[in-house]
C-alpha cells in the first residue's frame, strides 16, 4: 500500500505527502482516493468514451513516461478517448510531479523498474 514510502525513486516523501493532498482534492473524484478506479478500465462507457483508469499500477499508466503523464494531466484525456479535463491552469509543474509521485508510490518495485528501464524519466 501507499502508506509505506518507497525509497530509491525519483521522488521524495515530501512530494508524496503533498501529492496525496492534491490528488484527493483534484483527482480522486474520478480515480479514487488510492488511485484504484476504474477496475474495468478497458470497457467503454455508453457514450463510447473510456472511464478513468486506475493509476495505482493495475492499468497501463506505467507504460507512459513521466513527460506523457504530465501532458495528460495538463491537457486532459481527449487524445485517449477519455473525458478527463486538463489541469494545467490548476496544477503547476511541481504540483504535477507531486501528484505523479503519489500514485507511483502505489506501484510495486517490478512495475517501477519496468517504467524506469523503459525510459520513464527520459522518454518524451
Amino acid at each position: 500500500s501507499n502508506d509505506i514510502f518507497k525509497e530509491n525513486r525519483w521522488y521524495n516523501k515530501k512530494q508524496v505527502d503533498f501529492g496525496k493532498e492534491l490528488f484527493i482534492k483534484n483527482c480522486s473524484v474520478c480515480h479514487g482516493k488510492k488511485a484504484q478506479k476504474t477496475v474495468n478500465w478497458k470497457k467503454t462507457l455508453s457514450d463510447g468514451s473510456y472511464p478513468p483508469p486506475p493509476l495505482n499500477g493495475n492499468a497501463h499508466a506505467w507504460h507512459h513516461p513521466k513527460s506523457q503523464l504530465k501532458r495528460i494531466i495538463s491537457n486532459g484525456g481527449k487524445l485517449y478517448d477519455g473525458k478527463m479535463p486538463g489541469f494545467k491552469s490548476i496544477l503547476s509543474n511541481s504540483d504535477q510531479d507531486a501528484v505523479i509521485s503519489y500514485f507511483q508510490n502505489f506501484w510495486d518495485d517490478e512495475k517501477y523498474s519496468l517504467w524506469l528501464n523503459n525510459g520513464g524519466l527520459t522518454r518524451e
